[in-house]
C-alpha cells in the first residue's frame, strides 16, 4: 500500500497547539483523512504521481471537495478524481453509516415531539456540528412521507382476527394544546403473525369516526376477517354493524377484566384478576365454568 504523508509541519503544531486543543485535532484528522485518500489513489492507480509505469492502470484528474461534519468541527477533504475509473474509497461508507444514525436520532427526537429548535440545539451540542432547523424540517418531511407511505399501503392477503383500540393523547395544533384520539388496528395474519394494520387520529371516538377508519382499513384490502375484538364502545360497534355486519365481535379480554374488578372492593381486586386469568387460560369452555 502507499505510505501515509501528513502534511503537517512543526510551526503548523505550535501555532496550534496555543490556540484551540480541538483545532489541533481538527486539523491533525484532517491532514490525515486526507493522506488516507491521497495513499488509496496511489493503490488503485498503481502509480504515485507523475510516475511512468506499466503498471499504472489509470491517471488522476483532479479532486473535489467534500465536508465532512465531525465532534471536533467541520474538516475539508479533497477526495481524488480519476480519468476512466471511479476513485473509491471505504472512508465515506462509516462516515454514510454515521450520517444515517444521526438521521435516525434526529427523527427519534421529532417522533418525541422534541421541536426544530430544539433539536437542532442538540445535535450541535452532542455532534459538534449545527443543523439548521431547515435540515432538520426536510428529516420531517421524509419521515412523514414514509409513515404516509405505511399507514396508506394495500392490506395483501387474509387477516382472521381484527383487534381495535383508541387512545387519546396531547397534541399542539394552532397555537393550542387539545386532546386527540388515536385509532389503531392491529392484524393476525393466517400465518398467526400480529402487525399494525392501520392508524389514525380524529378529534373524538364517535360512531362517525369509527365508521369512517374501519371503511378505510376495508378499502385497503382488509379481507378474510372472522372476529373482530374491542371494548364496547358504541361507535365501535355502530363502525362494525356497518362495514363488517357479517363479521362476529368479541369483547376483549382485558377491557372485560378491568370493568369487572373495578366494580368490586379493593381488597378483592388481586384475587378477582388471578380467577378470571384462571378462567381465560382454561383450555375447554368446562374447565373454564369449574
Amino acid at each position: 500500500m502507499a505510505q501515509l504523508n501528513i502534511t503537517l509541519n512543526q510551526e503548523e503544531i505550535l501555532q496550534l497547539l496555543s490556540n484551540d486543543r480541538n483545532e489541533v485535532f481538527r486539523k491533525l484528522l484532517e491532514s490525515s483523512l486526507n493522506s488516507v485518500l491521497k495513499a488509496e489513489s496511489q493503490e488503485q492507480l498503481k502509480a504515485h504521481p507523475y510516475e511512468r509505469t506499466l503498471d499504472r492502470t489509470d491517471s488522476r484528474n483532479g479532486s473535489r471537495e467534500r465536508k465532512l461534519q465531525t465532534r471536533i468541527g467541520t474538516i475539508t477533504l479533497n477526495v481524488p478524481r480519476h480519468r476512466n475509473q471511479p476513485f473509491k474509497t471505504m472512508l465515506f461508507d462509516n462516515y454514510s453509516r454515521s450520517e444515517a444514525a444521526l438521521i435516525s436520532t434526529m427523527s427519534e427526537m421529532v417522533v418525541h415531539g422534541v421541536s426544530t429548535r430544539k433539536v437542532s440545539q442538540i445535535v450541535e451540542t452532542l455532534c459538534g456540528t449545527s443543523v439548521s432547523k431547515s435540515a432538520v424540517s426536510e428529516v420531517c418531511k421524509d419521515l412523514s412521507r414514509e409513515v404516509e407511505d405505511f399507514r396508506n399501503r394495500p392490506l395483501t392477503g387474509p387477516y382472521p382476527f381484527l383487534t381495535i383500540d383508541a387512545t387519546y393523547f396531547k397534541v399542539r395544533e394552532n397555537h393550542r394544546v387539545i386532546s386527540k384520539a388515536l385509532m389503531i388496528a392491529y392484524g393476525t395474519n393466517a400465518q398467526g403473525h400480529r402487525e399494525v394494520l392501520g392508524f389514525e387520529t380524529y378529534p373524538c371516538e364517535s360512531a362517525d369516526t369509527w365508521t369512517q377508519f374501519l371503511a378505510g382499513l376495508k378499502k385497503r384490502g382488509l379481507t378474510g376477517l372472522l372476529m373482530i375484538t374491542s371494548d364496547a364502545h358504541e361507535g365501535i360497534l355502530h363502525g362494525i354493524s356497518k362495514i363488517f355486519p357479517a363479521v362476529p365481535w368479541q369483547r376483549c379480554q382485558v377491557h372485560f377484566n378491568r370493568n369487572i374488578t373495578d366494580k368490586a372492593p379493593k381488597a378483592y381486586q388481586a384475587g378477582l384478576r388471578s380467577e378470571l386469568f384462571e378462567m381465560f387460560s382454561s383450555k375447554t369452555i368446562e374447565e373454564a365454568r369449574k
